[in-house]
């Protein structure tokens, strides 16, 4: 995987895969999310993402919606707890309008009273429309209480009180405050020059004027383990089980990845899956997830089943995670590149897949700079570790039998080198 790369002056930084497809991913990724809004500001940055598709300086809203759609392109945005992106595909003879329009959306737009007014009811019904969605409603509360009393755990979407006071004044100031040039990438998948990619940088982002962050992150400090039970008119019974896990930069960040995958990843056979699924017939959808953030991360493993087969699935679940922390773990990756399939097989053999898309790249491009994390030699130095780790705790049968799950997850995080 090679990559070339520009600092422009005002410290926007612009990364290039260089790829033979006749389609050009592109996407700007704004190291700014739901973590840097104060309490009185909870939604902010989602609805600001909404915003910057309903008019610019020199577009109507109309004008953003089509400008790449009558070409045959596409074009989005979404919000997390650290990002803003907006990211666009084209054919490599229509890259220039997506820069422009990028450019133009996420640092001109005007934040009209009257759209301003509309986006907020389409807000509003996003958010009952979530909490009518309790698979997904229920991260929000998870998120929520192992980083309590921090911004990070509060949801992407804000609350109905919040939403109704801002003002576009309100959007302005949160973009001059936190759209910091030296906290964006702009990243480029595609059949594309490297002299031609530095001049389109150069003439849609390097004359925009330095906006330098004046401010860091509050890390979360404070965790206690909590149980909750929230009593709702549903048919199926929801569970989420986890704990806080690596940040983005520590390195077993990808090992703790790759063990969450083989647990509960999309593939059929992950070790989640067959254990309840598949075996058992106990849930429709079972999985196990990672997510790392600048100075912290959270695991967690979720299943949804009828209430009379929860004890049953947290038994099952507790299983799984006793035997890969204390059986011998036969693992063997086959040597390829990131970008083909490759293939994890612990225990029985269960495909872990990395696809090649543009998307997966500019992912992985932005990991790189935004978060000044460097990228993975090879996917087989990870599964070592991970193998490292379990083979280390052999013998310790004792200690993880009956444990709570959040437990096995803390030691996991805590593991030693």
């Amino acid at each position: 995987m090679e990559f070339q790369d520009i600092v422009l002056g005002n410290g926007i930084r612009c990364i290039l895969k260089q790829t033979k497809s006749p389609v050009i991913h592109c996407g700007l990724t704004i190291g700014t999310g739901t973590r840097e809004e104060e309490k009185q500001e909870h939604g902010i940055a989602h609805l600001i993402e909404h915003l910057l598709f309903k008019g610019t300086q020199r577009r109507k809203p109309y004008h953003i919606n089509s400008l790449l759609d009558n070409v045959g392109g596409e074009m989005n945005a979404y919000t997390t707890k650290e990002e803003t992106v907006v990211h666009a595909s084209t054919l490599k003879k229509d890259f220039v309008k997506a820069a422009d329009l990028i450019s133009d959306v996420a640092f001109h737009s005007v934040f009209n009273p009257a759209e301003l007014e509309k986006e907020r009811r389409v807000i509003l019904d996003e958010i009952n429309s979530y909490k009518d969605t309790p698979s997904e409603l229920i991260y929000d509360d998870f998120e929520d209480m192992v980083f309590e009393g921090y911004s990070l755990g509060r949801n992407i979407l804000g609350s109905k009180r919040e939403l109704a006071k801002f003002t576009s004044n309100d959007l302005k100031n949160f973009v001059t405050r936190c759209y910091n040039t030296d906290c964006m990438v702009f990243s480029v998948v595609g059949n594309l020059s490297m002299q031609r990619f530095e001049t389109i940088c150069r003439r849609y982002f390097g004359e925009l004027p330095a906006n330098p962050r004046r401010f860091k992150r509050t890390a979360p400090i404070s965790y206690k383990r909590q149980d909750k039970i929230v009593s709702k008119g549903t048919y199926q019974t929801h569970c989420i089980l986890g704990g806080r896990a690596y940040n983005h930069k520590h390195k077993k960040r990808a090992v703790l990845a790759l063990l969450m995958n083989i647990l509960g990843g999309p593939s059929a056979n992950s070790r989640l899956n067959l254990a309840i699924r598949e075996k058992n017939g106990l849930s429709y959808s079972v999985d196990a997830a990672y997510t790392s953030y600048e100075d912290t991360g959270i695991a967690s493993i979720y299943f949804g089943t009828d209430k009379e087969n929860i004890d049953k699935c947290l038994q099952l679940a507790s299983r799984e995670l006793q035997r890969i922390k204390t059986k011998e773990g036969k693992y063997t990756a086959v040597k390829a590149s990131p970008e083909d399939s490759i293939k994890f097989l612990p225990y029985e053999e269960i495909p872990v897949r990395f696809p090649g898309t543009g998307d997966v790249f500019l992912s992985i491009m932005v990991g790189y700079y935004l978060r000044n994390g460097a990228l993975e030699k090879s996917v087989e130095t990870a599964m070592r570790q991970l193998e490292s780790i379990i083979r280390a705790n052999q013998g310790n049968q004792d200690k993880y039998k009956g444990i709570p799950i959040e437990q096995f997850l803390e030691d996991i995080s805590n593991e030693e080198t």
